[in-house]
């Protein structure tokens, strides 16, 4: 059964955020609280917990469209190729916040994601995911916690989210209510900005 551990986004306890990357870094799966909605993740360098993530979905691992989710701007350039000024100011004005943007891969993308010629990045403007990145030292890949009720969409309350996840995954972070909009979704990847899905993010930005 995973463990559930309540985290402060005003002032995350270090002890409680060393436990979350420990849980990581041994290959364990763990649900974490973003500035959209609650996200399950995995340390990006392990397979097999990718595979489980992907299993948990029911997809394929190779064709899974998982986001990176990155502390700042220059964690993200490790996994894209160089962009132009406009997608980096775009950015730039952007981030941290409620936004994923598809870029462009480059060849440091973990084997898993070789056949990618585009990867989601978010850099999400949320204390306790920003930290654990930080002290993981390398993204998380992550998927939304989606709700089976079709009306609800996405499950905002932590406890409840325990409740129905304390057996497929390692650890649940309680980091407050969630919100149940999804980050906004821009690929960037061909020069024009393209809104592939209107969320939380405004469009402001572009």
């Amino acid at each position: 059964m995973a463990q559930f551990i309540k985290i402060y986004p005003e002032n995350p306890n270090e002890k409680e955020i060393a436990k979350v990357v420990k849980t990581l870094r041994d290959g364990g799966l763990v649900i974490y609280p973003t500035d959209t909605v609650y996200g399950l993740g995995c340390d990006i360098t392990n397979t097999k917990a990718l595979e489980r993530i992907a299993k948990i979905k029911g997809i394929k691992l190779e064709k899974a469209n998982f986001s990176f989710i990155c502390s700042d701007l220059s964690n993200i350039s490790d996994y894209i190729k160089q962009i132009d000024t406009p997608t980096f100011k775009i950015l730039k004005r952007a981030l941290p916040g409620p936004y994923t943007f598809i870029l462009p891969g480059n060849n440091s993308l973990p084997k898993e994601f070789k056949n990618k010629t585009t990867v989601g990045i978010r850099v999400p403007d949320n204390s306790i995911a920003l930290e654990i990145v930080r002290q993981l030292g390398n993204p998380i890949v992550s998927t939304s916690i989606h709700d089976e009720d079709e009306v609800i969409e996405y499950t905002t309350d932590p406890e409840l989210i325990f409740e129905k996840w304390q057996n497929l995954v390692d650890l649940v972070i309680d980091g407050g209510y969630g919100d149940n909009h999804a980050s906004t979704i821009i690929d960037l990847s061909d020069g024009e900005p393209i809104v592939v899905r209107e969320g939380k993010g405004s469009l402001d930005i572009l």
